[in-house]
């Protein structure tokens, strides 16, 4: 551990196994969770921790350690293919992936993203000594269940593994009041081990267009455009998206821009929104965008009419997060994190209906009423103002603070 303004900090090492902080978001299994591990590594950084973010190598040419960001480290550890593969297969990975962490330099606090992660930490963690803080940023439901209960079980192990972490950890992280309840009652964690921390949102980079636009109006490269920003998978529901624009009235219909690409294994989903597309007549109206990067992101969002969230299941929903910061409305499925993420008639609407004809008339509704769109894209600027990275860097390392004092010393048993 380290000395930092007479507190002692720990040096922590973020986990995440199947895919890489540093990877671009909104391609292959990139999404929000390699967000908020980037970000949060380096708001812990400023505090004074010392943070290596360990992740499988998909690369044989990627060196073994390379500075992620300031005082943060990535470390790539060999443990299957040195090449991207579909999320599924990752539990094979897992013990080597196991063995590489132990044999590696030893961490005060170990806090795992996602059950492989978790499951990769424990030999680790028991070897050490040390306290395993868990992060699920999704929960597998039973196949049987409908989507809007969870993810599929991506492989055979998930939905056994969840529960034994839920069980074992020292602590678990929710990042919504949605994502507890969950892990409470589907995993059956103690409910004094789990801890909500609210992602943040970068407001300096994600930052209001002056002046806003309005439906219709030349901006540059033609008209204002509904924003779709997400993995392209079933759970996100992006064909929701494409009914709705089918039914907005045709003489005042803006464009639909879907941004990011195909999760591995789901080419074929990316084919039937195409097809969708096609079928709906809308070849002219909807625009696929490969993943960009952030400030990319930063400037669809800003210059979007509304963003659209129709997923099926969030932990959270940080693109609603990114859009409010944007001052941009945002339209969004009743699911999960998502309700935390967005107030209703105040920062955008929360629809609990998957009818596109209802998701019509609320977004068309908006595109009518510039001064609502006004009202919401203010309001939703000062809601992202009270999520910082930095808060949620402080509640983080409370809780690493608190597991190690329930351990009798610092990285001891």
């Amino acid at each position: 551990m380290i000395q930092y303004a007479a507190r002692v900090l720990p040096r922590i090492a973020l986990l995440s196994l199947h895919t890489s902080p540093g990877a671009r978001p909104g391609a292959g299994d990139v999404g929000g969770m390699n967000v908020v591990i980037r970000e949060l590594a380096k708001e812990l950084a400023r505090h004074g921790c010392a943070v290596d973010v360990i992740t499988r190598r998909t690369d044989p040419h990627e060196p073994e350690v390379r500075e992620l960001d300031p005082g943060v480290q990535l470390r790539v550890v060999t443990a299957g293919p040195r090449e991207v593969r579909p999320k599924r297969e990752h539990e094979a990975f897992v013990p080597a992936f196991a063995a590489a962490l132990a044999a590696g330099p030893r961490y005060d606090v170990v806090h795992a993203h996602h059950w492989y992660s978790g499951l990769a930490a424990e030999p680790a963690v028991a070897r050490w000594g040390v306290p395993l803080v868990q992060s699920f940023h999704s929960i597998a439901a039973p196949a049987h269940t409908d989507l809007t209960e969870g993810e599929r079980p991506e492989s055979p192990g998930r939905l056994a593994a969840e529960a034994h972490l839920a069980e074992r950890a020292d602590a678990l992280l929710a990042v919504s009041a949605a994502e507890r309840r969950t892990i409470i009652e589907r995993l059956g964690a103690a409910a004094d081990r789990v801890h909500v921390v609210p992602p943040g949102v970068d407001t300096e980079q994600f930052h209001p267009m002056t002046p806003r636009p309005e439906v219709g109006r030349s901006r540059g490269s033609g008209p204002g455009y509904l924003l779709v920003a997400a993995r392209l998978e079933p759970l996100k529901g992006v064909e929701l998206a494409i009914k709705t624009l089918a039914l907005l009235d045709r003489d005042t219909r803006p464009d639909l821009v879907i941004c990011g690409g195909a999760t591995a294994g789901y080419d074929d989903y990316v084919a039937s929104l195409h097809t969708l597309v096609a079928e709906r007549g809308l070849e002219d109206r909807v625009r696929f965008l490969e993943p960009q990067d952030r400030s990319e992101l930063a400037a669809l969002m800003r210059e979007a009419t509304l963003v659209l969230n129709p997923s099926h299941s969030e932990t959270y929903g940080l693109t609603a997060l990114e859009a409010a910061a944007s001052g941009v409305p945002v339209v969004v499925a009743a699911s999960g994190g998502l309700v935390e993420a967005v107030r209703d008639d105040e920062t955008g609407r929360i629809l609990d209906s998957r009818d596109p004809r209802d998701w019509a008339d609320v977004v068309g509704g908006l595109l009518a009423d510039p001064a609502a769109r006004e009202r919401m894209g203010a309001a939703g600027r000062a809601h992202a103002e009270e999520h910082t990275w930095g808060r949620m860097a402080e509640g983080s390392l409370a809780v690493y603070e608190s597991v190690l004092g329930r351990r009798g010393a610092p990285g001891g048993a």
